[in-house]
């Protein structure tokens, strides 16, 4: 007897052979990368950052992103910036105000009685000038060569950080070293009757004369005028001694090579400094205090954001760092950018201005302003880190 033939009753259920259960299938391109363990964020996260940073959508990003970061922390430090300046470059209206706690206040008081409110953003126009693409470029850079020196997370160590953020300064101040000058020379002029325009100031330098030999030190100039005719002979020699007009592009890089000598810590300290105190504050332990959620568009293997007053810190502790590792190179930079503006104008180099300013003001003379340098640094490096980091969650990068 068939089940057909007996009413109400159905026939039992067979599963067809034919019929596949709703099993997802392996699709049948091959992949072109080696397959991985959805779990191995060590050798996931690496290849698909590596891939991202290599396009021109991130590279404009970040470059937008480190430039409009650099412009908003210089802006915010610039009255302090201008004073340093004056402070490193021995400036003779403002060397009374040296060595004193107070003296920073009673020399921006000076520029405000004297110029104005304006008067302490001389020279910022220059400094927005150059800042976007030194900003830009440093950070570009030192993405793209982290993403190369560090591959992966396990070569991630601090000298690899460190070389990326010398790297990375070095190739930034490269670029835009001739806006520094120019920046400094305008921040050096304190006179009312003798203002100079950006074009005027590029001019002067292109045009700046330096001698061919070294002048007498004083010493020897002080032996040789044993008379009053002698000494006479010898200061119109001297006046008149050879002087060969320079290439003039190469005056725009006067205290070029202390700059790329202290660049090397100040860069490579500021990022890694930075970097290690980002992950001593995402330390299990007490990340729910100091880290926000996760961004949709974050990408994946991006360490989770931090709080602005975390992000603040760390920044913070990072400008303090850098900038007491390589100030002394910094004060003789000052001293070689603003040659052409006093003394005799000729080119000095390092060791020699390291030798003026130990005769003139001792050890304690490559710290001149110090004070005000972490008064500036610390707030600009805190509020560069956190504008860059925020612009970066804002573009998804």
């Amino acid at each position: 007897m068939s089940y057909a033939s007996m009413p109400g009753v159905s026939p039992p259920h067979r599963p067809r052979e034919a019929a596949a259960p709703d099993v997802p299938r392996t699709p049948v391109t091959p992949s072109k990368e080696p397959a991985l363990c959805p779990t191995d964020d060590e050798a996931q996260v690496p290849r698909k950052a590596s891939k991202d940073k290599r396009s021109l959508d991130y590279v404009w990003r970040t470059g937008v992103a480190g430039g409009l970061a650099g412009c908003a922390a210089k802006t915010m430090v610039a009255p302090l910036d201008r004073v340093k300046i004056l402070f490193q470059s021995h400036n003779p209206q403002f060397v009374r105000y040296t060595g004193s706690w107070f003296g920073v206040g009673e020399a921006i008081k000076h520029i405000y009685h004297q110029d104005g409110a304006l008067g302490l953003y001389r020279g910022h126009s220059a400094t927005l000038l150059r800042i976007f693409p030194y900003a830009a470029i440093k950070f570009l850079a030192y993405e793209q060569i982290r993403a190369i020196v560090i591959p992966s997370r396990d070569k991630e160590t601090p000298f690899r950080r460190l070389i990326s953020g010398s790297m990375a300064g070095v190739t930034s101040v490269f670029f835009t070293y001739p806006l520094e000058v120019v920046r400094v020379r305008l921040a050096f002029e304190t006179r009312k009757d003798s203002r100079s325009t950006f074009r005027s100031i590029c001019k002067q330098i292109y045009n700046e004369r330096q001698f061919a030999k070294p002048l007498q030190p004083a010493a020897d100039a002080a032996a040789v005028s044993a008379s009053t005719v002698r000494g006479a002979a010898d200061t119109l020699a001297s006046a008149a001694a050879p002087a060969t007009r320079s290439f003039g592009l190469v005056n725009f890089y006067r205290g070029f090579s202390p700059t790329l000598l202290g660049m090397l810590p100040y860069a490579g300290m500021s990022f890694l400094t930075h970097d290690t105190a980002g992950d001593l504050l995402r330390h299990p332990k007490i990340a729910e205090y100091t880290t926000l959620p996760r961004p949709k568009n974050s990408p994946p293997g991006k360490p989770a954001p931090l709080r602005s007053w975390a992000e603040l810190f760390a920044g913070g502790i990072a400008g303090l760092v850098s900038q007491t590792a390589s100030y002394p190179l910094e004060v003789i930079r000052r001293r070689m950018q603003v040659g052409g503006a006093v003394g005799d104008g000729r080119r000095m180099r390092i060791g020699e201005t390291a030798k003026l300013i130990m005769r003139e003001r001792g050890f304690r003379g490559f710290f001149v302003g110090l004070t005000i340098g972490y008064a500036k640094v610390v707030p600009m490096v805190a509020a560069s880190f956190y504008t860059y980091e925020r612009l970066k969650m804002w573009f998804g990068i």
